[in-house]
């Protein structure tokens, strides 16, 4: 049964925060390492690797997953430095310098605490997230789209679409929360400069906007709200 849409619960911060550090310091460095790729994809329970060299990393709900030439092992969460050797590595507080802005490090051996249901929340999250930014040329009408990914070091489900020459290309995203916004939202985030002065440009946090989960969980059909409130960013920003 799904979970979306329902009220989020006390312990989904720690959750988000927990299975962040997984997916920076111990799946998408097993990908990088192999295939010089770091995005993840919603993955069955949760999210993880899209299959590589006949792999693929995960999480599903409390699980670490493993699936390997037709072979799948499983082991309970505990820590990154068990997670990065389940998955075939070994723990590296830098595995790639070409980040911005990394995920700060965190003691390695210190156990995570996921609860299944937040986790599973988040995987669902994830699914809508490549559900609907799949839509989003159709919707604009602008097919210069990047391929969805969840990035590693903000760990939210991103593409980008318009041109980036004229300064009205922007990045089209599904976070779960972060350190500004303690419940998932979408966002638009503009790559160039922004009027603030047009009421859609709302979030302070960047350069764009952005719109809360209980918004979307409050409406008749989410799905139509997040397209509306992303073909909305995407008019403003070509100034129609």
């Amino acid at each position: 049964m799904s979970t979306l849409w329902n009220p989020l619960s006390d312990t989904y911060g720690q959750t988000r925060e927990h299975l962040h550090h997984l997916a920076f310091f111990a799946i998408s460095p097993a990908r990088q390492r192999a295939v010089g790729r770091m995005g993840l994809r919603p993955t069955p329970g949760g999210f993880g690797t899209p299959p590589f060299q006949d792999r693929v990393a995960r999480v599903d709900g409390t699980l670490l997953v493993h699936e390997e030439s037709g072979n799948t092992a499983t082991q309970p969460i505990s820590t990154v430095r068990a997670a990065a050797k389940f998955f075939g590595g070994s723990y590296e507080e830098v595995w790639y310098d070409g980040f911005r802005d990394p995920l700060a490090p965190r003691d390695p051996d210190v156990p995570l605490v996921v609860d299944e249901g937040d986790a599973h929340l988040i995987g669902e999250w994830f699914d809508f997230a490549f559900e609907m930014l799949g839509r989003l040329g159709d919707r604009t009408g602008d097919h210069d789209v990047s391929e969805p990914q969840i990035w590693p070091e903000h760990f939210d489900a991103a593409n980008e679409l318009g041109s980036a020459d004229d300064g009205k290309r922007a990045s089209y995203g599904f976070s779960p929360g972060d350190s500004a916004h303690p419940d998932p939202y979408i966002y638009v985030a503009a790559w160039g400069d922004i009027d603030r002065s047009e009421p859609y440009w709302n979030d302070d946090a960047f350069n764009g906007s952005s719109l809360g989960y209980a918004e979307l969980a409050s409406s008749p059909d989410p799905a139509e709200t997040a397209l509306a409130f992303f073909e909305n960013g995407y008019r403003t920003l070509q100034g129609r």
